[in-house]
């Protein structure tokens, strides 16, 4: 008799949209020169991200795009991109899009009906009986809820290949005005997409196995992060309350703490962490009330620096990085940690 693990990350995929921009060209773009706005550009700790800007109108600036114009320009990048890195990541394990059975799809970026899953189904050609579910409007956390139903979903269907995907054009939700609101979100948020393959196999299969998860929602800062409709520019618009370093540093020992202690394990038997990019202060204060080190988050800084906070699919960016640096070894513990509105703290503890 085989005994089956839990299930496993089998694989992963990411994509980007087209063109990549620095801070100070995003600045330019769009002629901003208020010194304070500049300086939060220039002070994020990002290099570069991949963007979709407005058009350029008659006077030379940058067009305000509707949110219908939004809307559609959502649909057609979360397509584009989800189904880029959809493919990547079967790529990768050299899988077949006739291979998916279950497909749950994450985006926040933008409402969709029918769902992402539905669209993606219908461009990749994907089994038209393929099980499936979408994640809509919880945010940056998103990708490790999706991946909890996903395990559930992998394990009760042995054998059979689950895939979650998270979607974000990013530049699909925003508004530009000469804020500071508006300038924390546009100073920090860029496209990307992620995909996650799961599949439950015998104990010797590779992959890390997914060991179990543990979440906080922070109740009493619930309107720290929202997304809301702004009457003035007739569209939604994301809000960060400048507290949120605050507010995940003051509960990421309890969340962590307590997923590990099912486990039986501390902190200083993780080996690899793969953190949320949520911005730089965000990233140092996990850093500061954990103990890591630079070296323990260089995954989450990198994939700042280099593309922006990619809200859900961040951490799958991180975790492609760690892969391809090919420093795993068998028994490794590995903790993965998204945060988002609610305020939500999420994590997942697996084993190489």
């Amino acid at each position: 008799m085989i005994t089956m693990s839990p299930s496993r990350i089998a694989g992963v995929g990411t994509a980007v949209s087209p063109d990549a921009y620095s801070q100070e060209e995003v600045l330019d773009a769009f002629a901003i020169t208020d010194p304070r706005i500049r300086s939060l550009f220039l002070n994020s700790a990002i290099q570069r991200r991949h963007l979709t800007l407005p058009p350029v109108g008659g006077d030379g600036g940058r067009v305000q795009e509707s949110q219908g114009e939004l809307l559609r320009k959502h649909k057609k990048m979360a397509v584009d991109m989800g189904a880029r890195a959809l493919q990547a990541c079967l790529k990768n394990i050299g899988a077949d899009v006739s291979d998916v059975r279950y497909l749950c799809c994450v985006t926040s970026t933008g409402f969709l009906a029918p769902g992402l899953s539905a669209l993606l189904i219908n461009e990749l050609g994907l089994d038209e009986h393929c099980s499936r579910s979408d994640i809509v409007g919880m945010g940056c956390n998103a990708g490790l809820n999706a991946l909890n139903v996903a395990t559930g979903w992998s394990m009760a269907h042995p054998g059979e290949l689950a895939v979650v995907l998270c979607a974000e054009a990013c530049s699909a939700a925003y508004v530009y005005d000469s804020t500071m609101r508006t300038a924390v979100v546009n100073s920090l948020f860029g496209d990307g997409a992620a995909a996650v393959a799961l599949l439950s196999e015998p104990v010797d299969s590779p992959g890390p196995r997914i060991l179990g998860f543990a979440s906080r929602i922070i109740t009493e800062a619930l309107n720290a992060m929202r997304y809301e409709w702004d009457t003035d520019a007739g569209k939604f618009s994301f809000f960060l309350d400048p507290d949120i370093p605050y507010v995940v540093g003051m509960h990421v020992e309890e969340v962590v703490d307590r997923l590990l202690r099912v486990a039986g394990l501390r902190r200083s038997d993780i080996r690899h962490w793969l953190v949320h990019s949520g911005g730089k202060k965000v990233i140092d204060a996990v850093t500061v009330n954990l103990g890591l080190t630079r070296h323990d988050v260089r995954h989450t800084t990198g994939v700042l620096r280099d593309y922006g906070n990619v809200s859900s699919a961040s951490f799958l960016f991180s975790y492609e990085r760690l892969l391809e640096e090919r420093v795993t070894e068998t028994g490794d513990y590995g903790v993965l940690m998204t945060m988002g509105p609610g305020s939500t703290i999420e994590t997942a503890l697996v084993q190489w």
